[in-house]
């Protein structure tokens, strides 16, 4: 099933998880250190959650899961002949989890990715340099939003 992903910024994780876990009536699909992930069916979402990064209750980007790979160069084709500008990531290791991954910019500058989950990440150190979420740079939140 293909699902849109909410990334959010949060300032707090526990409470975070907490509201979310209530309002859908389901537990995350995964937690690790300032970083957790709903995979819901109903209604079909990805929401994750950030903490500590970028300005709390904003957005930190935007996307859709695919179910393979050969969905993520579909996609890529078909943004391509449109025009967009695409970031293809291949293979990167980011938020807990091993993807591929196509990113364009939308309008005002909001980040989309269409990816796929190819495997899970349980170790920090492979998901950033500082070992943390890759969109923890606060410094230059777009271009660190870029692998997540």
């Amino acid at each position: 099933m293909n699902r849109i992903q909410l990334a959010l910024n949060v300032s707090n994780l526990d409470e975070a998880v907490d509201f979310y876990s209530k309002f859908f009536r389901a537990e995350p699909a995964k937690i690790r250190p300032g970083y957790a992930n709903f995979a819901l069916d109903d209604p079909p979402l990805k929401l994750v959650l950030m903490e500590k990064v970028g300005e709390p209750g904003t957005i930190n980007h935007l996307g859709v899961e695919v179910f393979s790979s050969d969905d993520v160069v579909e996609a890529t084709k078909y943004l391509t002949e449109m025009g967009l500008a695409t970031d293809v990531e291949d293979q990167t290791t980011c938020c807990f989890a091993l993807q591929d991954k196509v990113w364009v910019d939308g309008p005002d500058g909001s980040r989309w990715e269409v990816y796929t989950v190819l495997a899970d990440a349980n170790n920090a150190e492979t998901i950033n340099d500082g070992g943390e979420c890759c969109a923890s740079n606060a410094t230059n939140p777009l271009a660190a939003s870029s692998c997540c």
